[in-house]
């Protein structure tokens, strides 16, 4: 297992985002309560651009190498994902159905709950069956921003294809 070394913050609308990284890969982004102590690399500026180009509206996809630690269902389940497109949901059913199993909606939630790369990995884009936004290791309000924030500026049509 690759240890993150060094340690970002960002300042998002969202309030302040952890950003661990080695010298080349993410390991993982949380939502903290205060910004702690930070050494900036070349990577994790380059991860604060692509994350103020997100809130701005102007990216849809990122363009980031991550390190997934988890077993390979969970891996499987983060890849799914990544797959989401920008602005759309999908019920924890439904992903479970996409993996082949829709007996494994259970399996599939919690492999979600342990995503360790907010926002970059869209688990804030998994809803309930009824369309509702549930459950957000982020704190649901959250979730329920993540998604206005994407559907209003996917109807704008003002992102940018990166």
């Amino acid at each position: 297992m690759l240890i993150a070394k060094y340690t970002a913050f960002y300042d998002s609308p969202l309030g302040w985002m952890e950003l661990n990284a080695s010298a080349d890969q993410l390991h993982s982004v949380r939502f903290v309560e205060e910004k702690g102590q930070q050494v900036f690399t070349p990577f994790l500026q380059e991860v604060q651009r692509q994350l103020q180009e997100y809130f701005a509206g102007k990216r849809k996809d990122f363009d980031l190498p991550l390190y997934l630690s988890g077993t390979s269902f969970q891996q499987n389940v983060w890849q799914c994902l990544r797959e989401l497109p920008y602005g759309e949901t999908i019920s924890y059913l439904n992903l479970a159905r996409t993996m082949g199993d829709e007996r494994a909606t259970r399996a599939v939630a919690a492999a979600n709950a342990k995503n360790h790369i907010a926002l970059i990995v869209p688990c804030h884009r998994v809803i309930g069956s009824d369309g509702k936004p549930v459950g957000y290791a982020w704190e649901i309000w959250r979730k329920h921003w993540l998604l206005q924030h994407e559907r209003q500026n996917a109807e704008k049509g003002q992102l940018e294809l990166f």
